[in-house]
């Protein structure tokens, strides 16, 4: 029985709670109107304490506005009607309060119970690319290079970082002069393949011009997106809790590049405004951060050390593509105990050499009982499937890397941006007279970069265009790849990932033919435009709204 109005409120209570939560009475509401550190300090000592939450917030923040200075920083004006005074000097003066209650009342875990937006604007997308590094706690969204030219000039310059080191370098001339033929090079080519790829593919009368002019677009910046050098300036928004921030910005400040140690000192500026009690740890005089950087720095000196005495002699493999270079002989029977596990009163363990003993006709129907009832991409398999681990090692553009980076349940990891593996050429312009431009763009990109690596190897990071392949891996459970190769390969997406998320399910199959039930809804095909069936659903859920 659900215990509704076991707490009881005078009118005036109630009248002042109806502002902070969606109920007075029931035993399920949602906080509103609240500051995240005042919602994180009240869940933390909620922990410790026998009222309830409703209760809580009355006698420990609303009444003790000495301390809490509740009604400043949640914005309410003062008794002679003025303007409320500024929140950020009232979290500030109340920050003893807040810090008293979230080191008393929690462990790390307790930065989880606050979040924040923030916007990350005008930063290079190799930083952009490192700000969604850290996985847990945050969602990052990234200004998207399919939908938006890049082509814009801001008081006559081009917008790519001007990266400190390089500008006071001998290199200078060199960076500025590659970067603005990059875009000089994408800005020239969007008319002429617009008009080719038109031509190609003309409107069907059927299709709306909205949809079809949406669509083409998409597939040229997806054809030209690799002539932009991974120096160009993209905008972020980023929500995520505290814990995830003060994580975030220990790394960014010990990043060897300043653009990102830049970063961290402004997000630490402007989250210490709304979020102080959770990054305070993260500032780079705090003994915690000094701690952290003294470990990484230790990582890393002993890990180069390591690194340097590969002999000359060991393999480089410098082919494009997917390869599964590692997996687990015994996923297959994993999987299927596991599926049988919450089913049974019997162990993982002895599940496992059940399986072991089994007929393969019969592991094929306990893995067929886990995915016959999935009608879409939608229907998410049983966890069971994330016994099953896999590593790929992919070398692909770096644009691909850029949308694949997104998934981050899983572990990945990528080399520093080259020029040494060859780049991406977009089949719509093989063969047509803007193919050499496309090439002599890229060689000159090569060329500046191997004067400035030989010297600045990080550095050297901002000039590489996006076509250029770089290597990572993807250390993967089964669950999260059936995600990501059916989400991936799915007819909008560009061509270059679909290609890789196509490749990762079929190398899984070959190598597991068991599994390959898992991946019925990867989508094999090549379609010429892509989003144009997506465009035109989006014309038509407007037309009919």
């Amino acid at each position: 029985m659900l215990l509704d109005d076991y707490e009881e409120f005078t009118e005036n209570q109630i009248k002042i709670l109806e502002r902070y939560v969606t109920n007075t009475s029931g035993h399920i509401f949602v906080l509103q109107n609240l500051p995240e550190v005042i919602k994180g300090a009240l869940f933390s000592r909620y922990s410790r304490s026998n009222l309830g939450l409703r209760s809580l917030l009355l006698k420990e923040f609303i009444s003790n506005e000495e301390e809490s200075e509740f009604d400043t920083i949640v914005g309410i004006k003062s008794r002679d009607d003025t303007e409320p005074k500024n929140q950020a000097e009232a979290i500030k003066k109340a920050q003893n309060f807040y810090d008293r209650i979230l080191d008393g009342y929690g462990d790390d875990s307790i930065g989880e119970l606050g979040g924040a937006h923030i916007a990350i604007e005008n930063v290079s997308m190799i930083a952009a690319k490192l700000l969604e590094d850290c996985r847990i706690g945050g969602s990052p969204l990234e200004k998207s290079t399919r939908y938006i030219y890049f082509d814009q000039k801001v008081k006559g310059e081009y917008l790519f970082y001007r990266e400190p080191i390089l500008m006071t370098s001998a290199y200078r001339d060199v960076y500025v002069n590659t970067c603005n033929m990059l875009f000089e090079t994408y800005s020239k080519l969007i008319p002429p393949l617009t008009s080719l790829i038109e031509e190609q593919f003309p409107k069907d009368p059927t299709i709306s011009k909205a949809a079809y002019a949406a669509a083409l677009r998409a597939k040229v910046l997806d054809c030209l997106r690799g002539l932009l050098p991974a120096g160009t300036l993209t905008n972020m928004g980023v929500y995520g809790n505290g814990r995830f921030y003060e994580q975030l910005i220990h790394k960014l400040h010990c990043n060897p590049l300043a653009e990102l140690q830049d970063i961290g000192k402004r997000m630490h500026e402007e989250l210490s405004k709304v979020l102080p009690s959770f990054i305070r740890r993260s500032e780079l005089t705090h003994r915690t951060h000094q701690n952290y950087a003294q470990f990484f720095e230790n990582i890393k000196m002993e890990l180069q050390e390591s690194a340097s005495v590969l002999p000359n002699t060991l393999e480089r493999n410098m082919e494009a593509g997917v390869r599964l270079i590692a997996s687990d002989p015994d996923a297959v029977y994993k999987v299927a105990a596991a599926l049988l596990f919450a089913q049974t009163n019997r162990s993982l363990t002895d599940l496992l050499h059940y399986c072991r003993q089994l007929p393969d006709e019969e592991i094929n129907r306990i893995l067929e009982a886990g995915c016959n009832a999935r009608e879409n991409r939608r229907h998410k398999s049983p966890r069971a499937l994330e016994h099953a681990n896999f590593t790929f090692e992919i070398v692909a553009d770096f644009g691909v890397y850029r949308d694949l980076h997104r998934h981050r349940m899983l572990t990945q990891e990528r080399q520093l941006l080259c020029c040494d593996y060859g780049y991406y050429v977009p089949n719509e312009i093989v063969g047509t007279e803007l193919e050499n431009e496309y090439h002599l763009a890229m060689q000159k990109a090569k060329e500046a970069f191997n004067r400035i690596a030989s010297e600045l190897p990080e550095e050297a990071q901002y000039i590489v265009p996006m076509a250029y392949n770089v290597r990572w891996y993807f250390h993967v459970n089964l669950r999260a790849l059936q995600w990501l190769c059916e989400l991936r390969s799915s007819p909008a997406g560009h061509p270059n990932y679909r290609l890789v998320a196509q490749s990762m399910a079929k190398e899984l199959s070959r190598a597991f033919p068991a599994f390959e039930r898992f991946f019925k809804f990867v989508d094999y095909e090549g379609y010429e435009l892509g989003r144009l069936g997506q465009e035109q659903r989006k014309v038509e859920k407007q037309l009919k709204s």
